[in-house]
Formats: structure tokens, sequence, C-alpha cells
């Protein structure tokens, strides 16, 4: 079979292991007896016959020559052809059937991605990587289709599969940038759609993959990517967005309403069903307007194959899981937000993925995303892989996905989960199971910077915005400036408050005196971090129960002891997290597979407490000495921490202007306490706006008739005190009212 092109490489091309197709297929100059002619290839594994056409029809079709029994065709055109010029043409294939189709050649097409693109890739700088890799329609000289690129620098070859072309891994080889290690092709009349993957072979193996930033996937279990466009959604949230960039987010309320979408509230008519995005929106927003909370956080979003993982073990980075919808259905959720005021915080995973095969595991047939060495590259506590931060096409991968949820989602902020694990080497591992970093550390220096990094880029292009760390040890400065040594996070989760309060109300109020530490532990370190007090998913799962379920005493005192526990840790200084079900007492724990226990607002006892949770959002918001200075030691100050025998404390807290304060009581017996000396900084009258014991919220309604005027009496180092009733189990809050006059009587 005479051909222009050994056939040893044509063997090679059509046996799927030649990593630059291009350099065969398409339209190639070449010297043919000493003149210089153009050759046209093409690849038609299913083709009996072909013929180049001219799209235009000026010249006559021109029939190909079979240079391989595989499908491979060759036709040269002697005649001169201006150099400079785009080569149009296309294919006329007549198959084994006898259909005929004329298709256009993915071979002519020139590449997507620049020399630049490929520098930065490689640099590990290309911070819109999602707008180059993966799957992207585009019109390419006058040709509709879409451009598939990947990064598999190992691989022998890449090939397209999908619906279009039969899942058949020898119609669209793709062609390699040598030595960047991507791989791309433009395949014509694609459209969106359509279901892809990518067959990777190394070597002798191969496997089947989805694409690491594809923008959409089939329902789990089936794992396939889908083409799709993101840039045709119009947003209506603009006045949100210009109002998020002037927001100081540490001078304001946050009370975040955590929220996994999957089992908020099931389908009335089939439990089984999920709703959608857009059902959720409006479904979800009502109710968060109406109980007052400033942002939803939700579960982690990217694909994952295994609704048990909550979403936390993702496979799919760039593409928001098609369980509850299409791209856009989740775009609008968010805009509705915006709309209504609400921000949307995403909780993200960028410390370890799962292994199933068609993820990132062995992308290319080495452990490309993750470490080989399983002392660095695996968590065997969550049988998940950890990425290799120090592999710059890896933390490009995962900040150009953190950007990515900013500029096409809109989101407001990312939690990132299981920071701690991130920083450490030898994190839930023996001695003998890690590897010192090259000082003889345990510090995980690769992690560190890639995080310092994330940070330093997700402020600087988006302003307003916040990051949250998930991050459990005494790590320093993890919410502090990258410039001043810090990780740059804006946020820290102060999981050692939850834990130590958490602990604490487990017990029985007569034995709560002896741990009284417990309580004032975290004001020693509550202003080393700018702090979010969360009781989350983790708190009411895997044998823990529902909060309700964790208090101790009979049934009045567990609602009592719940509602204490919320007015302690809205009254307390940092932002504030609670997990669904938990604001209307579920009794059950939480089942990722079913709806929360909504039926229980059927009863007083719940509706109390979710009334209780509303207002103290109201509370929150209304009082700047609750959310203006949460992370100085200017906003708070104790009355009365000492008081260890009756398990009560007191304390304030200040707005930026000092002069506007809060006294909290809180009362962790069920013991009432009358004419409770409490020592005030104020000589005036002190009006109750809070009573975590009213019968509004189910309580006694024991209270102080709606406030009390201080007294020249001097307590706790104060020269004024207050005598108050400390309801049982519960908080109180007195603001002064300074503009009230003095009753005669009350001198």
């Amino acid at each position: 079979m005479r051909t222009t092109i050994p056939l040893g490489e044509v063997s090679t091309l059509v046996e799927g292991r030649h990593e630059s197709p291009n350099r065969i297929l398409g339209p190639h100059w070449v010297n043919r007896d000493g003149r210089t002619a153009l050759a046209i290839r093409a690849l038609l594994p299913h083709g009996v016959r072909a013929w180049v056409v001219d799209p235009t029809g000026k010249i006559a079709p021109r029939p190909m020559r079979k240079i391989h029994p595989q499908g491979v065709f060759e036709v040269l055109y002697p005649a001169p052809v201006e150099r400079d010029q785009p080569i149009r043409y296309q294919l006329r294939v007549v198959d084994r059937y006898g259909r005929v189709n004329t298709v256009d050649d993915p071979y002519r097409f020139p590449p997507f991605l620049t020399d630049y693109d490929l520098y930065l890739l490689n640099e590990g700088t290309h911070w819109q990587s999602y707008n180059k890799l993966g799957a992207h329609l585009r019109t390419v000289d006058g040709v509709e289709g879409v451009n598939f690129a990947v990064w598999a620098p190992n691989a022998t070859s890449v090939s397209v599969i999908g619906d279009f072309n039969d899942w058949d891994p020898h119609r669209h080889p793709m062609r390699k940038h040598i030595p960047a290690g991507f791989w791309e092709i433009f395949i014509p009349h694609v459209k969106e759609g359509a279901m892809y993957k990518y067959r990777v072979r190394c070597g002798d193996h191969w496997e089947d993959k989805s694409d690491p930033y594809g923008f959409y996937a089939e329902v789990p279990p089936r794992t396939a990517s889908i083409v799709y466009n993101l840039d045709k959604y119009q947003w209506h949230d603009h006045e949100w967005m210009e109002r998020r960039k002037r927001t100081n987010w540490f001078e304001q309320p946050i009370s975040i309403y955590e929220v996994h979408l999957g089992s908020w509230r099931r389908r009335e008519s089939d439990p089984t069903q999920w709703l959608n995005y857009r059902e959720l929106a409006h479904q979800l927003i009502d109710y968060v307007k109406h109980m007052g909370y400033t942002h939803i956080e939700v579960l982690p979003l990217g694909e994952h194959p295994l609704s048990a993982s909550w979403g936390y073990q993702t496979v799919g980075y760039y593409a928001v899981t098609s369980r509850y919808g299409r791209p856009e259905d989740f775009m609008y959720f968010v805009d509705l937000c915006h709309q209504h005021g609400i921000g949307v915080i995403l909780d993200w995973v960028p410390a370890h993925f799962p292994k199933d095969g068609h993820g990132l595991r062995r992308f290319d047939g080495t452990a490309l995303y993750e470490h080989e060495d399983p002392r660095q590259g695996e968590h065997k506590d969550w049988g998940t892989l950890i990425f290799n931060y120090g592999r710059y096409e890896v933390r490009n991968f995962l900040i150009s996905n953190a950007l990515f949820w900013f500029d096409k989602y809109h989101v407001d902020g990312l939690r990132i989960d299981a920071v701690a694990s991130m920083l450490y080497l030898d994190y839930s591992r023996r001695d003998g199971e890690w590897i010192p970093n090259e000082y003889g550390g345990r510090e995980n220096l690769k992690a560190i910077a890639f995080l310092k990094m994330l940070n330093e880029q997700v402020h600087a292009r988006f302003p307003g915005v916040f990051t949250i760390a998930e991050e459990s040890t005494a790590w320093p400065a993890v919410s502090r400036p990258t410039y001043t040594g810090g990780l740059g996070f804006s946020f820290k989760w102060n999981m050692g408050w939850m834990n130590d309060t958490r602990r604490y109300m487990h017990r029985d109020p007569i034995h709560r005196k002896y741990h009284h530490d417990e309580l004032t532990f975290s004001l020693i370190y509550a202003f080393h971090e700018n702090f979010i007090l969360p009781l989350s998913h983790d708190e009411v799962v895997h044998g823990k129960g529902s909060l309700l379920s964790q208090m101790p005493g009979d049934l009045w005192q567990k609602f009592a002891n719940l509602r204490l526990l919320y007015s302690y840790m809205w009254t307390h200084p940092g932002k504030k997290l609670l997990f669904m079900g938990s604001d209307f007492a579920q009794w059950d724990e939480w089942n990722y597979d079913a709806s929360l226990q909504w039926d229980l607002l059927r009863w007083e006892t719940h509706r109390g407490v979710q009334k209780c949770v509303a207002d103290l959002n109201h509370l929150l918001r209304t009082e700047p000495a609750l959310h203006e200075v949460d992370f100085d030691g200017r906003g708070f100050e104790w009355i009365d921490c000492h008081n260890w025998q009756e398990s009560t404390l007191s304390y304030i807290r200040r707005a930026k202007n000092p002069q506007d304060f809060l006294v909290i009581c809180c009362n962790f017996t069920p013991v009432p306490r009358f004419s409770f000396r409490v020592g005030v900084p104020e000589l005036c009258y002190y009006q109750e706006i809070f009573n975590s014991d009213s019968e509004y919220y189910w309580g006694s309604n024991l209270g102080n008739a709606g406030g009390v005027w201080a007294e020249e009496i001097p307590a706790h180092g104060r020269p004024f005190s207050l005598s108050v009733v400390l309801p049982p189990l519960a908080a109180v809050v007195f603001k002064p009212r300074r503009d009230r006059p003095r009753p005669t009587q009350a001198v």
C-alpha cells in the first residue's frame, strides 16, 4: 500500500499507541517525486470508501486510497496550493452498510491550547484552566463542535469515546503536546449534552476515565461526563455581587445554616426522590429567611459516586452533582439566594479523593494526582488518596477549581474540609508510616504552600468572598494573612469550643460544677483566630445521636438544655453554624438517605426550639454587640466566670461603639436563681431582650418582668449591679436603656 508515511507508524496509530496522531492525520505538506504536494489522511475505522470534498463545491470530490485495512485513508493533491491559507475540506465516507456521510475531519483544525497556555499549566499558574481543559463548545472556521483537552503526561495514547462515536476508541485519538503532557482534539458536530469519557492507555493497560474538568456528569452510579455550556445562564444578582465586594464580613452578622440537599426534604409523593435545585431554592430560601440565617452552607456538590460519602469523596471537582439537576439549576439556586439576601457557601474537599477507577486515581496509568508512596499518598482511615501538592499541575487543578466555583457559580465562600489532614505528614499515622519533610519535621510544607497560594488567589481575584478552614489542631495563624505568616483563611472552625461545650452539655447538671473550665477555657484563645462556632453534621452522626438526644435530664430539661446551648453559642464571640434539623430539635440522628423529621413541628416543644433559634438569629442581626467585634478582646468582658459551684456565667458583649453593649447571664443548672447579683458598668435600666426560658419557647416563663434597674451596689469589681432572676437551664440577655427615666420608688 503506497503511502508517504512509514507503515510502522500507521500501525502504531491503528493499534491506539500513537501519542501524536496529528503527525499522521489531517493535511500535511509532503515531498513527492521532488515536488511539493498536499497529503490528506483520515482515520475512518468503519469506512469502506472515502473522498475529500470541497465544501464550496468548486472542486470535484477526490477519492482517497485505503492505506491500511483498519481504515486509514490518504489522498495526494499534486497541484500547488497557497500554503499560508487555511485548508478547508470535508470527508465523504461510505461505511460497511452502504450509508454515506459527509463529515469534517477533526485533524484539520488547529490546537486550542496555545504555547502560553501550556507554559502556565506546567508552571501551575493557569488560574482559569477550566476555560481551556475539559470539553468546550467552540466554532472553528465556521464549524461547530467540541474541543476536548486533558492532562495525562505518562499515557501512551488518549482517545475521546462517547455516544457520538459509538464509544469507539479508534475514532478520535487525541494529539499530545510534547513535552507539556496535555492532550487535545476538536471533534466537529458534537453538541451539548453529548456523553463522553477518555480512553487512557499506558503501555498495555487502558482505562476509561471521566473528565477531571467535566462540567456535568450522568447521575450516579453511571459515570460518563456530559458536554455542557456553563455560560448560557442569565444572572440577576448584580446588586448582591457589587455589594459583596464592599462587605467586611468580619464585622457582619454571620449565621450559617448547614445543609445536605439530598436529605433536607424529600418529595412528599415519593420520599425516595430528591428535590431538584430549583425546588430546593424556593423551599429552602423561604425557610432560611423565616429563621433569619445569613448564609446557607451546602455539603460538597462536586460529583461523587457514593451518596453515603455525603459528597466528601469527590470525583468530578468541576461538575455540580447531577442528582439534583443541571448546572444552570444550581446557578438558579445561588442566584435566587442572592436576590433574597442570602449568601451561599460550598463545602470543598481538596484534602483527598476516592479510588474509583473512573476518577483521578492513577489517571494516566501512574500516580499522577496522588503520590506513588502510600506513606504520602493514602488516607487509610478514609480509604482515599492524597493529592500531590508539590506537583504544579495538581496545585493548578485545585486552585483553579476553587476559583471556578466563585467565577461560574457566584458562590460566596468555600469551607475547606479536613485541613488538619493536609498540614501534618503524620496525620493519623503511626511511626514508620509517614515520611518527614526535608527538614525532618512533620509539617507538610507543600500543602502549606498550596493553602497559602489558594487563599491569596481567592482573595485577590474575588473581593468579598471568604474561605473557612475546618482545622482541629492548634496550628497557629490559620485565619491570619499570609504576609504575616498565616495560612490566609478568612475564618476557622472553633473545634475546641465545640468539643468542650458539647462535652460539658452532655453532663448531668449536678456534675457540671466540676467541669466549669470546659465552658471558660475557650475565652483564653477565642481571639487568636477568626472563629466560627460549629455545631455541624459531624456532631449528629456515627452513633452520637441528635443534639437533643445528647442533652441530659427529663423531657423538659432536654429541651431547656438545648435552648441554653444555642443561647450560649449565639452570645459567645465568633460567627455561628448550625446543621439542619438541629434548629427544631430533631430526635433522630441525621440520616443522609431520608428527609428531616419535619412532622415534629406539630409539637410545641420542637416549635419552641425553632422559635428560639429564629429569635437568636434576629438578635444577632440587630445587635451590633453580638457581631461587630467577634475577633478582638474589646468585644468581650467577663463579669463572673468563677461561679463554678452554681454553674453560672455572666459576661458583656460590646460593639465597635463600646457604649453599645449587652449583659448575658447563663444558668447551667435546673435550679432557678433569685436575687442573683450581677455587676454592671452603668447605672440605668437594663431591658431583658431575650430569655430562653420564655413560655414562647416552651420554657417555664421565669424571668425579670421586662427588665431590671441597676443599683449602686458594687459587684464583681464594678460600681453597680443588677439583682436578677436566673431561670433554670436558661440564658437571659439584658440591654441598657439610658433613655428610660428612673422611677422615684426605684431609688
